[in-house]
């Protein structure tokens, strides 16, 4: 397979590996967006967050808290993002992965959010709510 995250796994690219079981590896991001960006990625290749069933979902996501603490006590940082890019158009490397970025006073990182308190009526919030349910 010609997955640049399959083969870090796999130990045929290098990778700085900081944790690893049978389910998942976490490395250092190789951008650094933020002193000590970390991945964590799926052992098994699932391109993304919609392949994951929930067995592998709890067996990452239950991780997730020590790595991101780690970190914490390794850098100090003011707070933490946790981001996975699914499909359309962020997601680059089709290998389930999460993004922890520690954030800083004095990083340059931008994240907007359009805020549209008051703005949406409370039929439209019902119709969003029901079209979402409906499939779980």
């Amino acid at each position: 397979m010609d997955c640049i995250f399959c083969k870090i796994i796999r130990g045929e690219i290098p990778g700085y590996v900081l944790y690893e079981d049978d389910n998942l590896m976490a490395i250092l991001d190789i951008s650094q967006s933020t002193k000590g960006h970390t991945l964590i990625l799926s052992k098994a290749h699932i391109p993304n967050l919609y392949g994951l069933d929930s067995e592998q979902a709890a067996a990452i996501f239950a991780k997730v808290p020590l790595i991101a603490n780690a970190i914490k006590q390794a850098f100090h940082p003011i707070g933490l993002n946790m981001l996975v890019n699914v499909d359309q158009p962020l997601q680059s490397v089709f290998h389930f992965h999460i993004h922890l970025i520690p954030r800083y006073a004095d990083d340059t990182i931008v994240m907007t959010f359009e805020n549209n308190f008051g703005k949406i009526k409370q039929e439209t919030f019902q119709e969003i709510a029901s079209r979402i349910k409906h499939y779980l």
